[in-house]
């Protein structure tokens, strides 16, 4: 099913005469904006002699630390009566990113959403039970009034509070699960130590986010709750999720091109790389109001490819998040992503889906502990047992990894649990 067959199945030529039209006017609602009026004038771009999408590539890249400069509205293009939301990111480190939306951007990305819930299989006849936490955080809003616009009926249940989670998903026989992979993994774990016979869950769909998965955890998911399970992308900065999300035939994030111009550079030069090349992923808003952005720097490394999908929607599709150019940990100068890892350990023998690295120096040298939780106890008992499955690791890791790691096999559920946003580097350097 295609939720804005127009858009979404429109040809290369279409889509760019959208994408330049709206790039010019994006430049020039921003001409006179301080921020943007500096950048433009110094990379010789004005509305009138944009050419080509090619002039993108003139314009400076936009940081994270960009909009913190600017905090709280500096970056905002529009005057505050017309801001009728604000979400910021969690400011874990320093001042939070703050974003507004206008009532035209609320539509879009309403808009957005229903396409990406559409392509995960969601549809009126749905009940999308959204464990994303509620708040600041982007993430549960989104979701929610885009799954509202295609007619879904909607339990905003928000993160945490797992029981009570399961007895809702029973009880309102919720057919569509919303929030981050992590998070549905342990809710299936505590299905599990609560004796929860699985016919008396609904789920057909899951459409999950937040934070970056394996294949191998989607697997996971898709076997314990007997569900198909899709991706979607997005981040505050540029919007929210929205941005991309799989179809049900999961090759790839379809993109809303109308609204996002997307790039792929060499994360260390900020060369633009041909397409299906790997790199880091770089957005620009070609509809946002509050808060256009140009060339916005993810750090998240992809790839883009253009051909028709199984589906029939035309639109580029972005792989599978590998990992983050600020994320990717050097351990020996070997480059590491906890995705690596993740990808190796998941559907091991005695081995659960929780894991934790660790990293340290001694001395000059670098040095990697992988914690990687059981999911039998007894096991711990058994030296014989404990030291073929610790090898068994390690070798995978070595293969895969091209360093050797200490692994540190641990008991069940020793390790945290996360309701949003996995936290699985731990680096002491």
């Amino acid at each position: 099913m295609i939720w804005n067959e127009e858009i979404e199945t429109m040809d290369r030529a279409g889509m760019q005469k959208i994408q330049l039209e709206r790039f010019k006017e994006t430049v020039r609602r921003v001409e006179n904006h301080p921020f943007h009026k500096e950048r433009l004038q110094k990379a010789g771009v004005s509305a009138d002699n944009i050419k080509s999408l090619e002039d993108l590539q003139k314009l400076p890249f936009t940081m994270k630390d960009d909009l913190r400069d600017n905090y709280p509205f500096g970056m905002f293009a529009v005057p505050r009566r017309d801001v009728v939301r604000i979400h910021a990111s969690s400011g874990t480190t320093g001042k939070p990113t703050v974003v507004g939306y206008t009532r035209g951007d609320l539509e879009n990305w309403a808009e957005c959403i229903a396409r990406i819930a559409t392509m995960g299989g969601a549809s009126a006849e749905d009940t999308a039970q959204i464990a994303f936490g509620y708040g600041l955080f982007t993430g549960a809003f989104g979701l929610h009034y885009g799954l509202e616009k295609i007619g879904a009926t909607v339990v905003p249940m928000s993160s945490g509070n797992t029981r009570k989670q399961i007895m809702l998903m029973q009880d309102f026989e919720s057919t569509v699960l919303v929030g981050t992979p992590s998070y549905a993994l342990y809710i299936a774990e505590v299905m599990d130590e609560l004796g929860v016979d699985r016919s008396t869950i609904k789920l057909k769909y899951g459409l999950f986010g937040g934070e970056g998965s394996t294949e191998e955890m989607r697997a996971e998911i898709e076997r314990r709750f007997g569900i198909i399970a899709t991706e979607n992308y997005g981040l505050s900065e540029v919007m929210g999720p929205g941005v991309a999300g799989e179809c049900t035939h999961k090759c790839g994030m379809h993109i809303n091109e109308d609204h996002f111009i997307a790039e792929i550079i060499n994360p260390e030069t900020g060369e633009v790389l041909p397409e299906g090349e790997t790199g880091e992923l770089v957005l620009t808003t070609i509809s946002k109001e509050a808060l256009p952005i140009f060339r916005y720097r993810t750090r998240d490394i992809t790839s883009l490819r253009r051909e028709r999908c199984a589906c029939g929607r035309e639109t580029m599709r972005m792989s599978k998040i590998q990992g983050r150019s600020d994320d990717m940990l050097i351990i020996k100068g070997v480059n590491v992503f906890p995705s690596q890892v993740e990808s190796v350990i998941l559907g091991m023998e005695h081995i659960g889906p929780h894991y934790q690295l660790i990293v340290t120096k001694k001395g000059f040298t670098d040095a990697l502990e992988i914690k990687v939780e059981l999911t039998d106890g007894s096991l711990l008992e058994s030296y014989g047992e404990l030291e073929k499955t610790n090898k068994r690791i390690k070798e995978r890791l070595h293969s895969v990894l091209g360093i050797d790691a200490k692994i540190s096999l641990v008991e069940p559920k020793s390790l945290e649990r996360f309701t949003g946003k996995a936290k699985r580097v731990i680096d002491l350097r």
